[in-house]
């Protein structure tokens, strides 16, 4: 058994993958739409969507298979997506040197077939792979591998997708807490001016009271005008309530 070469963008690849956040998610109806019509299509009794993470392999959706991951050294899809843009073929894979010998292969659930495309990021990075597998020798029709690439394509745009919407609801939630946080502040400067606004008013009614000069009576005017704007726009507990 030969296992697959670590991509020359391994870390960058590894990033990728942990930035669309599907690792060890829950099963979700569209993907499993995808195996299942892959293997239709492909007459195959094995499909799946598999992650290539550091040390293993595991599948986000999966037709007739009982197991959630592997380890990476036996994965067919680590081979796959040495090559992000083709499809990758073992007709049977008892015949070829890097896979004669895998536990895969020999035993349970006997890979014999593999197809595999590669599934990449909108910036090339290969996550993983769309593949079918049998337990005999198989060839695939030009139209099977068309439809599975196809499906293959489905699937990157819906990883997309999902990741745009992870994106756009983490940037709600703090849109949401910085919300909270400025009606907060707003409470608070609120508690702390409000005590101040009456006296300041006093002195200005008082300063009033004192036959001040012509040019100054405006100011005083102005003073308690805006100091008056300001009493009510605290005195309003709805104006910070509604704050955005």
């Amino acid at each position: 058994m030969k296992a697959a070469a670590l991509p020359e963008n391994e870390k960058a690849r590894l990033k990728a993958l942990a930035d669309h956040n599907l690792l060890d998610t829950p099963a979700e109806d569209i993907y499993d739409d995808v195996t299942r019509m892959a293997s239709e299509i492909c007459r195959t009794p094995v499909s799946s969507i598999s992650l290539i993470d550091a040390n293993r392999q595991w599948f986000k959706s999966s037709q007739g298979l009982k197991v959630g991951e592997t380890p990476r050294e036996h994965s067919f899809c680590a081979h796959a997506i040495l090559q992000p843009d083709e499809i990758f073929v073992v007709p049977d894979a008892r015949l070829d040197d890097r896979f004669s010998d895998n536990p895969l292969t020999t035993g349970i659930p006997n890979v014999i077939f593999y197809a595999g495309v590669p599934l990449t990021s909108d910036d090339g990075y290969a996550l993983g792979s769309l593949c079918v597998i049998d337990s005999r020798p198989r060839t695939l029709t030009d139209n099977q591998l068309l439809a599975l690439k196809s499906l293959a394509r489905l699937v990157n745009t819906h990883f997309e997708l999902r990741k745009a919407k992870a994106e756009r609801d983490k940037l709600q939630h703090e849109l949401d807490q910085a919300t909270v946080g400025r009606r907060n502040l707003l409470r608070f400067l609120a508690y702390r001016l409000k005590p101040l606004v009456e006296p300041m008013l006093n002195d200005i009614r008082a300063l009033s009271g004192t036959n001040p000069q012509p040019n100054q009576v405006t100011h005083l005017q102005s003073l308690e005008q805006t100091g008056r704007a300001i009493q009510g726009m605290l005195d309003d507990p709805e104006l910070f309530k509604n704050q955005s």
